[in-house]
């Protein structure tokens, strides 16, 4: 089955827009590989829009911009794939894609076949220019179009939320979801986005996820959706730690070619990809944070093979601790019992909680990540 896990890999848009071309895929093909990413687990290379002429052929078919990619499409597949990775391409539900080439409304089989024949592994499929009736009817279109083709490619429908898109993402034959508009490089974007989609996590499972849109870690204010001096170190790291337990797919969208090494560290962090990546799959429970800072997330998630794992994130600038009372997940010191907890950025082990768990959160955005199993006390 595909997306067993939330897919892992690198998005062309959130740093280049529609100046992509052949070299810098192969390019960051290359970097993927010798900067350790494909190591992590990001194994997908997506190009977004921008990728084909303004026009189809006189058949009716897609055409590959003939200056960005001479040799076509299936050159830059093939040499994605010698690499190991996996290759993506982007098209719309509507008559036009969202920077206005050419859609797969009424083409949808023709281009299914079309990406079959390039060796595309994943099809993210905007939601500009079509009826306002026809979306969820176009995303099961083009669902049934792919189940058409020898090819296993999986389907991420970037529908941002319309029509309650959590509610039949997976009946419609999708293992991604965007459930969101576009990310910026900004907190604000972060926060915003993340806190809409708190209430809808429990729809993802293995097959069909959630997507709060691609990471912007490392981006630095530049590229296609940089916004001024973007984030700060410990915003990112909020960033990248709070998509890891909310499930979302892991999409890079910095320039990996040339990405800083604390931007390296943070996103190849095994512990957090572990949460991310846990074949349960299973979405976290929110708790409250008995001191009352209201904005501060507390998220408690099952694991596999008896783990836990619990994040405390504060979205405001003002040093705090936060508390988590653990008989607000039914645990009392009565039962015995209680977590053994180690912190996933550094990796030293913090004690033993029977009765509460205090998170000590700097000035600045922060956040504490840890895992953990229940030990007799």
């Amino acid at each position: 089955m595909l997306a067993n896990t939330p897919p892992m890999g690198w998005n062309s848009w959130n740093t280049f827009g529609e100046n992509i071309s052949a070299d810098l895929i192969k390019e960051t093909a290359d970097a993927m590989v010798d900067r350790g990413f494909k190591a992590a687990g990001y194994k997908y290379l997506v190009i977004d829009d921008c990728w084909s002429e303004k026009e189809r052929d006189k058949n009716g078919n897609l055409v590959a911009d003939h200056k960005k990619f001479p040799n076509g499409m299936k050159d830059v597949a093939d040499y994605v794939h010698s690499k190991g990775l996996k290759f993506g391409m982007y098209s719309c539900c509507g008559t036009r894609t969202c920077a206005d080439y050419p859609g797969s409304m009424n083409h949808e089989f023709q281009d299914a076949k079309f990406f079959e024949k390039n060796g595309v592994d994943f099809l993210k499929y905007d939601n500009c220019y079509h009826p306002d009736w026809s979306g969820r009817v176009s995303y099961n279109t083009m669902s049934l179009a792919l189940r058409s083709c020898k090819r296993e490619i999986l389907f991420s429908m970037c529908n941002w939320g319309k029509e309650n898109v959590w509610e039949w993402a997976r009946q419609t034959g999708g293992h991604l979801y965007r459930s969101t508009g576009d990310i910026f490089d900004s907190f604000e974007s972060v926060n915003r986005l993340s806190k809409s989609q708190m209430p809808n996590l429990g729809y993802s499972a293995p097959g069909c996820f959630n997507d709060i849109d691609m990471l912007i870690c490392g981006m630095k204010g530049n590229g296609n959706v940089g916004v001024a001096s973007g984030c700060t170190e410990s915003e990112y790291k909020y960033h990248f730690a709070l998509w890891a337990m909310f499930m979302s797919p892991l999409m890079l969208g910095c320039d990996v070619r040339n990405v800083d090494e604390k931007t390296l560290k943070l996103v190849t962090n095994k512990n957090l990809i572990r949460i991310n990546q846990d074949e349960e799959a299973r979405g976290p429970i929110f708790c409250h944070d008995i001191k009352g800072s209201a904005d501060t997330i507390i998220a408690f998630r099952y694991l596999s093979n008896h783990e836990f794992a619990i994040g405390f994130f504060k979205p405001y600038n003002k040093p705090d601790s936060s508390f988590l009372s653990l008989a607000e997940i039914g645990l009392t010191q009565q039962y015995g019992y209680g977590f053994e907890l180690t912190d996933c950025f550094t990796g030293e082990k913090i004690g033993r909680f029977n009765d509460y768990i205090r998170a000590d959160l700097t000035e600045g955005v922060d956040c504490k990540v840890y895992t953990g199993k229940l030990v007799k006390m």
